[in-house]
């Protein structure tokens, strides 16, 4: 059983249409890679700072993501190398193990659909596009119906006259 601490820069983007890993962000790896008869068991812990927007209010964010770990890397020959398919188990191959698609695969199962940047984010008024944090309790939008419009336009008027 071996312990490795490696922090490699992402190659590629991460993530999705709102929330990302962006190319050239670091993703610290803390695995532990444990000798089994088949192959070699990793496990641990792959990190790194996500960034986006606010689903509700669409101000940036940024936070962390951390993700575990489990997967088998099979030796050849074996009967688990024999009796699976290739996207089933992963495999070692010259002695080496591919960490790169089990931590892709794991980050990106790990991204919120739709991040917040607090759970009470209570978002974007839907008339005018404002944020209701900001636009405090009082704001609405007076709509009316305009097969009223006529009435109130007649009542208004007669309001002007008694004044």
């Amino acid at each position: 059983m071996r312990r490795y601490h490696r922090d490699v820069r992402l190659p590629a983007r991460l993530g999705l249409a709102v929330i990302e890993v962006s190319a050239g962000d670091q993703v610290s790896l803390d695995v532990r890679l444990e000798s089994v008869v088949e192959g070699v068991l990793v496990s641990g812990t792959a990190s790194a700072l996500i960034t986006g927007q606010c689903a509700r209010c669409l101000d940036p964010l940024v936070d962390s993501l951390e993700v575990e770990l489990i997967e088998l890397f099979a030796y050849p020959g074996t009967v688990t190398d024999d009796s699976t398919d290739p996207d089933e188990v992963s495999r070692i191959v010259d002695d080496l193990v591919d960490l790169e698609p089990v931590v892709r695969d794991a980050m990106l199962l790990a991204l919120p659909q739709a991040p917040l940047c607090r759970e009470d984010c209570p978002g974007l008024c839907p008339e005018c596009g404002g944020k209701w944090a900001e636009l405090g309790t009082d704001h609405r939008h007076e709509k009316m119906d305009p097969r009223w419009a006529a009435l109130k336009q007649r009542l208004r008027g007669d309001e002007e006259e008694n004044e």
